[in-house]
């Protein structure tokens, strides 16, 4: 693992449920754990767009590769999301690589919206 390719940083997001003073129960994104990571496309292509009902519609795919730590090893791919430059990104697959404990790549696609 090069560590040095390690050059951005991502926020992770976890889905909290939050009760108000009178009780109602809602669902919101809390910051979870900021680190660095290393940026890959998934699909080995710089940009991937589709046409979609006149509409160019962004299908963009994208792992994150960061460190092992505690907090990165308890994320889950239906309870977090990931920040990165502005655009929310929904985990897909958590690749553990190998179980050595050393990276974790979060694959991932953007959201649309």
């Amino acid at each position: 693992m090069d560590i040095a390719a390690m050059n951005t940083r991502i926020l992770l997001q976890e889905n909290t449920t939050v009760v108000d003073e009178i009780g109602n129960h809602t669902n919101e994104w809390a910051d979870f754990y900021s680190c660095s990571a290393t940026v890959s496309n998934s699909t080995g292509k710089s940009k991937v767009e589709s046409e979609v009902g006149g509409v160019v519609v962004d299908n963009s795919d994208i792992s994150f590769t960061v460190r092992y730590c505690m907090k990165t090893a308890m994320v889950d791919t239906s309870r977090h999301r990931i920040i990165w430059n502005g655009e929310i990104y929904n985990l897909v697959k958590i690749d553990y690589l190998n179980l050595k404990k050393r990276a974790l790549k979060f694959k991932c696609e953007k959201v649309r919206g």
